[in-house]
């Protein structure tokens, strides 16, 4: 499953972003704790170049914590990246992020001048609820749709940090299938630019293999079946996701899937570690080759046949 969903205000929030980074001290990346490597965006790293970043794993109270644990230490072993996992449930971690700021840019502060940060990341991430809980105040618009940032501004904590904040941006294309299907399951992108139940069948194949004893309590399974379609037909019955002589309704019990795993009802569970991002990454490096060895061969065939027509 491919994501094809690039409004045109993203775009246009893309080349601010370029407009501004400048003039950037510092960036906040949110990431969703439950996918830091299918929510980190590409686009982020290509614009920040070699700024100093502060990576927060937000909603880690519904992320497994062991599992954020580790994503913290991969993250940090970049250079100049921070990582800290965060829930704006409660405010009190999300203030810690101004003194990090202060840690990260020490030049300014003895300057007394404002540290110039900008906070980035994808639809529905939590950014401008952290911004709203900074600033003591209604500023960012919030909602449970993605997308709600549609234009950049600047804001003045009065703490000596400034903060700009920017639309979350997808990026145009996402080379990894599966970091697709994890976009979907945990809301990134609208309900309307995706099939609930292929996305259902994927979060239920992998709930088989890494929680499947929060899977069979929660739905009350006495034995757990072996494939992700049985597993959702099992939870359908449980649930009464009927349709008229009984049969599965799989849309009515993948919705229910899906919202049972983005409130928490599930428990605290992540959908990849590190080491599924390694592996995953490698397979896209190979993907990539062969497409641009492709793209070449197309262009060559394309010239020849230019060069054809004009000897003719």
């Amino acid at each position: 499953m491919a994501i094809q969903w690039y409004p045109g205000h993203m775009h246009k929030a893309r080349k601010e972003i370029e407009e501004v980074m400048p003039q950037v001290d510092l960036v906040i990346e949110v990431l969703d704790a439950r996918i830091p490597y299918s929510s980190e965006n590409p686009v982020v790293s290509t614009l920040r170049g070699d700024k100093p970043c502060i990576k927060l794993l937000n909603k880690s109270d519904l992320a497994d914590p062991e599992v954020t644990q580790r994503w913290i230490e991969y993250l940090e072993r970049e250079q100049g990246v921070k990582a800290m996992a965060i829930t704006t449930l409660q405010a009190a971690q999300v203030k810690k992020i101004p003194d990090l700021c202060r840690k990260f840019v020490p030049s300014r502060d003895k300057l007394e001048k404002d540290i110039r940060t900008m906070i980035m990341g994808i639809p529905n991430v939590g950014k401008s609820t952290i911004i709203n809980t900074l600033a003591g105040r209604m500023i960012a618009k919030t909602g449970n749709e993605p997308a709600v940032t549609k234009v950049q501004q600047r804001i003045n904590l009065r703490n000596g940090i400034v903060l700009s904040d920017t639309p979350g941006i997808l990026w145009p294309k996402v080379d990894n299938e599966k970091s697709s299907y994890r976009l979907a399951i945990t809301g990134a992108i609208k309900d309307t630019a995706m099939e609930y139940e292929d996305v259902a069948m994927f979060a239920a194949e992998y709930f088989l293999k890494a929680y499947p004893e929060a899977i069979a309590e929660r739905y009350k399974l006495t034995e757990l079946p072996e494939t992700d379609i049985e597993l959702l037909e099992a939870i359908g019955r449980k649930r009464g996701a009927l349709r008229p002589g009984g049969r599965i309704d799989l849309h009515k019990v993948s919705e229910l899937v899906l919202h049972e795993f983005r409130s928490g009802k599930m428990g605290q569970l992540s959908l990849e570690t590190p080491e599924m991002a390694e592996q995953e990454k490698a397979e896209v490096a190979v993907i990539m080759a062969e497409k641009a060895v492709k793209e070449e061969k197309r262009k060559e065939k394309a010239r020849l046949k230019q060069e054809g027509k004009r000897h003719r």
